[in-house]
């Protein structure tokens, strides 16, 4: 009988160290899906930027001024978007 005791009392522990380890499991997923996202999202706006210089190179070489200035300043915004403290510290001076 105490053989039976000790025994479910093992797997009682077995199966608490299990079900901590599952959560753990679940938290870490969930933190990787947020990183996923994060780089996700970085790499989109990368793309962006990209194509926005591409154009700008682009009309520069048709001599397109006032497409270039367009498209400069659409990029400057994008960039101030993404990088609000470098608006903050452009603000300072």
């Amino acid at each position: 009988m105490v053989e039976i005791i000790e025994g479910q009392k093992r797997i009682r522990e077995g199966q608490k160290e299990i079900r901590k380890r599952i959560q753990e499991i679940i938290e870490e997923g969930g933190k990787l899906k947020e990183e996923t996202n994060a780089i996700s999202e970085q790499s989109s706006e990368n793309q962006l930027r990209l194509d926005l210089m591409f154009q700008i190179v682009k009309a520069r070489a048709e001599k397109d001024y006032a497409k270039d200035a367009l498209l400069t300043q659409t990029l400057q915004d994008l960039m101030r978007k993404s990088n609000p403290s470098e608006e903050k510290q452009e603000e300072k001076y």
